[in-house]
């Protein structure tokens, strides 16, 4: 692999972080690509998310797949948060 990128997304609390965690398990044990791959681990509160690739254009893509599924994940729990309270 070429291309490397680790990122650190803090979150809130560990409830969400295991969610988000959980949901994204199964991408990362069964990759749609072999140009890249990822790993997951959870660091206090912390979600680390390292990608390795063959090139920069597989690490952008798998850099923004991820990014954007994490994105989902924590916009619908915040959506499902509000819609608890309001109750």
């Amino acid at each position: 692999m070429k291309a490397k990128a680790v990122l650190r997304l803090k979150f809130p609390s560990k409830g969400n972080l295991e969610i988000v965690y959980r949901a994204l398990m199964p991408e990362v044990e069964k990759p749609a690509t072999t140009r890249s791959k990822a790993s997951l681990k959870i660091e206090g509160d912390f979600l680390v998310l390292s990608v390795e690739a063959k090139d920069t254009v597989a690490l952008r893509a798998a850099l923004n797949a991820y990014l954007r599924w994490i994105s989902a994940c924590t916009t619908l729990l915040k959506t499902l948060e509000q819609l608890t309270c309001a109750s």
